[in-house]
C-alpha cells in the first residue's frame, strides 16, 4: 500500500538522521546534508506553484531573502528570540507572497517570469543600497541560533532540526495536496475555463500556491541565516532563482518527491563544481534543458513510471445500493429559475447576441438550436460567467448575476459542460469528478494542512459519492483511468458527471452529442432524461434534432444572435422562421438526423 510505503520511508529517514553521528561525518559533509535539507525546504513550496498551480517564477530569491533579513532583523535590531524570529519571517513570507501574487495571477507566460524577475531584482537592488536597514555588503553579524535547555546547536543539531523541518513541511504538503486543495491547483494549471465551471477561483487557488512557496522560502532563509550567524546581499543573486527553479523541475514537478530528488542530487553537484563557478552556472542551464525536454516529468517521473500499473480500483463496493447518484438537486417544477432580458455582446462590429430575452422553466429540459455561427455557444459562455455581456439582465432564481466571474455562478448553482471538451486529461476519471464536487468538500486550509479527521472524513464522503456517480453513469469501472484515455464517448459523459458532481440546479449542456454515435447518442438521451428526472434543470445546445425533440419540453431557437422563435418542439417544427432560417424546407428529414 502507498500508505504504508511512505510511512516505511518516513521511519528510515528519520532513523538515518538519528544514526547521523554514528557516521563519524566531519563539518563539511555535515554542512552538505544541511545544505541539502535547506533545499528541499525552498523547493518543497517552489513545487506547490510551479508544478501544481503551473506558474513559474524566476524570483524566489527575493523571498529567500525577505525570511533571512526578518530573522536577521528581528533578532538583532528587535530583540526577539530565534523562535520568534522564525516564526516572524515564515509571517513575512506569506505577506510579500501576497504581493509578489498580486500582479502575478493576471499574467502568464513570459509576462509571468519578467513579474516574478522584476520582484527578485527590487529586492537584491533594496538590500544591496538601502544600507541604514539591511547593511549591504557589509550584512549583519551575530545572529543567535536557537537553543534548546541553554544548548546552542552545533552542525549536527542543525542536521537533525532542519531533517525535522522537511520531515513536518513534507508531511503537511502530502495532506493538503492529496485532498480539494490539490485537485483545484492542478486544475487550474490543466484547464482554467474548467475550473473555474466548477467554482474554483482561479486567482485564489493561484494566491495560495504562491504564498504557500513564499513561506517555505523564507523559512528556509531564516535557518540559513541563523545558521551561519551572518547574513548579507552577497547571498541573493539571480542565481539562487534560478537554482531553486531547476532543483523542482529536474527532480520532477508535480510530484511530493520530485523536491528531494532534485535538492540530493543537485546539491551534491554544486558542492562538487563549487571549485569551477562559470562550468557550475553552465550545469545549471544544461540541466533545466535537459528536464524541459528529455525529462519533462523529471527524476521522480522516471522513478514512478516503474509502478505507473499498480494502482487498480476497486469501484463497485462504492456504490451504494439502491441510491441514485443523480439525485443532487431539488428543484421545484414550473418557476422560472432563470430569466435574461436584452441580453446584447459585440465584439467590434461582430454581434453575437443581439437582446436576448428568455425565461428557463425550472425542472425541464430546454433546447437552443439555431444555424452554425448563430451564437449559441457565445449565449451560454455569458449565462456561465465565462464571457461578460455588453449590457443586459441575467438573474437566477431572482438574483441579478450579469457580469459575475465563472466561479461565483457556479457557485450558485449553474454547471456547464463545453463544446470542445475541456476534461482535466492527466487526472483520474475520479479526480475529475472530485474537482466537480470542490466546493461541496467541507474541509478548510488548516485541516487539509495537517491531515485532521475532519479533513480525512470529508474527503473519503467525497470520494465514495464520486464513485457512485461514475457507476450510475457507466463509468465506475473506469474511475481511476486517466481522462483523456477514455474513449471519446466516455469522455463526454464524463464531463457532464463533473458537472453532476457540483450539485447543479441549472446544467448547461453545450452540444454534448458532438462525436457520437448513434447508439451513444441515444443512451446520452437517457442520460439527460435521468438528470432531468433528479430535480435538475437543463439548458442544451444541440445539432441533434432527433435528440432535441425527442427530449425538450421547451426549445430556443437562434440565428444572426437574435432569438426568432421560442416554444414547445412540436410548435417548432411547424415554424416557417426556424424552417427558412435552420431546418430547411424538407423538415422531415432534418427532423430525422443531424441538422449540423
Amino acid at each position: 500500500m502507498p500508505a504504508l510505503a511512505h510511512a516505511i520511508g518516513l521511519a528510515v529517514l528519520a532513523a538515518a538522521l538519528a544514526l547521523v553521528p554514528l557516521f563519524g561525518l566531519n563539518d563539511f559533509y555535515l554542512q552538505i546534508l544541511f545544505t541539502i535539507g535547506v533545499n528541499y525546504l525552498a523547493a518543497a513550496g517552489l513545487n506547490v506553484l510551479v508544478g501544481y498551480a503551473g506558474q513559474k517564477s524566476l524570483g524566489h530569491a527575493g523571498l529567500f531573502a525577505v525570511g533571512a533579513y526578518t530573522a536577521a532583523i528581528a533578532n538583532i535590531e528587535w530583540g526577539l528570540s530565534p523562535w520568534l524570529s522564525l516564526l516572524l519571517a515564515c509571517g513575512f513570507g506569506a505577506i510579500f507572497g501576497l504581493v509578489i501574487a498580486m500582479p502575478s495571477v493576471r499574467v502568464s507566460g513570459p509576462s509571468l517570469a519578467m513579474v516574478t524577475i522584476g520582484f527578485g531584482i527590487v529586492v537584491e537592488k533594496i538590500v544591496t543600497e538601502w544600507t541604514d536597514i539591511f547593511k549591504g555588503q557589509a550584512g549583519f553579524y551575530g545572529i543567535s541560533a536557537p537553543s534548546i535547555a541553554g544548548v546552542s546547536f552545533t552542525n549536527l543539531h542543525w542536521v537533525w532540526f532542519v531533517g525535522a523541518l522537511c520531515i513536518a513541511t513534507h508531511l503537511m504538503l502530502r495532506s493538503l495536496l492529496a485532498g480539494r486543495y490539490g485537485r483545484a491547483f492542478l486544475g487550474v494549471q490543466m484547464a482554467e475555463p474548467a475550473a473555474q465551471s466548477v467554482g474554483i477561483s482561479v486567482v485564489r487557488a493561484k494566491t495560495l500556491a504562491f504564498v504557500i512557496s513564499a513561506v517555505t522560502c523564507a523559512l528556509a532563509g531564516a535557518v540559513v541565516a541563523q545558521q551561519n550567524q551572518y547574513f548579507n546581499s552577497d547571498f541573493i543573486t539571480f542565481n539562487l532563482s534560478i537554482f531553486l527553479l531547476v532543483v523542482v523541475i529536474f527532480g520532477g514537478s508535480g510530484s511530493l518527491y520530485g523536491p528531494l530528488f532534485g535538492a540530493v542530487i543537485l546539491t551534491m553537484l554544486d558542492a562538487w563544481l563549487a571549485r569551477w563557478p562559470a562550468l557550475q552556472h553552465f550545469t545549471y542551464g544544461a540541466l533545466l534543458l535537459f528536464s524541459l525536454y528529455l525529462m519533462p516529468n523529471g527524476i521522480a517521473g522516471a522513478v514512478s513510471g516503474f509502478a505507473a500499473r499498480w494502482r487498480q480500483g476497486k469501484v463497485a463496493a462504492a456504490a451504494v445500493a439502491g441510491h441514485s447518484a443523480l439525485a443532487a438537486s431539488a428543484a421545484t417544477a414550473g418557476g422560472e429559475i432563470l430569466v435574461v432580458k436584452d441580453l446584447y455582446k459585440a465584439y467590434g462590429g461582430i454581434v453575437p447576441v443581439r437582446t436576448v430575452s428568455f425565461a428557463i422553466s425550472a425542472g425541464k429540459v430546454h433546447a437552443l438550436i439555431g444555424p452554425n455561427g448563430a451564437g449559441k455557444t457565445t449565449l451560454l459562455n455569458l449565462l456561465s460567467g465565462h464571457v461578460a455581456p455588453g449590457s443586459g439582465s441575467i438573474r437566477f432564481e431572482g438574483q441579478e448575476i450579469a457580469g459575475w466571474p465563472a466561479h461565483r455562478v457556479a457557485s450558485l448553482g449553474i454547471a456547464r459542460t463545453f463544446q470542445n471538451l475541456k476534461l482535466f486529461g492527466e487526472l483520474s476519471a475520479l479526480d475529475n469528478v472530485l474537482l466537480g464536487a470542490h466546493r461541496h468538500i467541507e474541509t478548510g486550509f488548516v485541516a487539509s494542512l495537517l491531515g485532521l479527521p475532519s479533513s480525512r472524513q470529508a474527503e473519503a464522503s467525497a470520494r465514495a459519492d464520486a464513485l457512485a456517480l461514475l457507476t450510475d453513469l457507466g463509468l465506475g469501472e473506469r474511475a481511476h483511468e486517466p481522462a483523456k484515455g477514455l474513449p471519446y464517448g466516455l469522455q463526454r459523459r464524463l464531463e457532464i458527471a463533473r458537472a453532476l458532481a457540483s450539485k447543479p440546479k441549472l446544467l448547461l449542456l453545450d452540444e454534448p452529442a458532438a462525436g457520437l454515435n448513434p447508439q451513444e447518442t441515444h443512451e446520452l438521451g437517457e442520460v439527460i432524461r435521468r438528470i432531468q428526472q433528479a430535480g435538475v434543470t437543463v439548458l442544451l445546445i444541440e445539432h441533434h434534432m432527433d435528440l432535441v425533440m425527442g427530449i425538450s419540453q421547451h426549445v430556443l431557437v437562434l440565428d444572426y444572435g437574435a432569438l426568432i422563435a421560442e416554444g414547445r418542439p412540436e410548435a417548432i417544427r411547424q415554424n416557417p422562421k426556424v424552417i427558412a432560417a435552420y431546418l430547411g424546407a424538407d423538415d422531415d428529414t432534418a427532423l430525422t438526423g443531424d441538422a449540423a
